[in-house]
């Protein structure tokens, strides 16, 4: 059975168009890199746990913030390059994301060292134009930013313009 995702992916108008809630992955392996080293924030959860409910959770532990309030709606499920499955929500609401602290994750650095470090799950977020966001996200999770777009479409067309 493939590993499953949620995330949630926070957006805001600006001006005529929108913005997404990226961040950047953190750790060594991501230090230097920026085009497709980005994603929503999301988590893995096992059977009888809620996306939503997990999507949520991990928002706040990935960026050290709750989720704005409101009611996220379901963009769909979107299968990553790995196989991984990801059920992304969306939310409207605004975040400083110069107050994001992500939590931490523990690996060996350098490989084959035996030294074990901690490096955030998340270094930075920003704030991006969809053209920006379908360059920096990792591939799978761009039809996500599509999803938003069409949504925000239908059911405000002035602000999907930016799209």
């Amino acid at each position: 059975m493939p590993r499953r995702s949620a995330g949630l992916l926070l957006h805001r108008r600006a001006g005529e168009g929108v913005e997404l809630l990226i961040a950047h992955m953190g750790g060594p392996f991501w230090a230097r890199r920026d085009e497709r080293a980005w994603s929503i924030p999301k988590g893995e959860y096992e059977d009888g746990e809620e996306p939503l409910a997990v999507a949520l959770r991990e928002f706040a532990e990935e960026l050290g913030r709750p989720p704005p309030p409101g009611e996220p709606v379901e963009l769909g499920e979107f299968r990553q390059s790995g196989g991984k499955r990801v059920v992304v929500f969306a939310l409207e609401g605004d975040l400083d994301v110069s107050r994001v602290r992500s939590n931490t994750f523990t690996t060996e650095w350098p490989p084959g060292s035996g030294r074990r470090r901690s490096f955030p799950e998340v270094d930075r977020a920003e704030w991006a134009s969809p053209e920006r966001a379908r360059v920096a996200l990792v591939a799978g999770q761009v039809p996500a930013v599509e999803a938003l777009l069409e949504r925000l479409a239908r059911d405000d067309p002035a602000a999907a313009r930016a799209g």
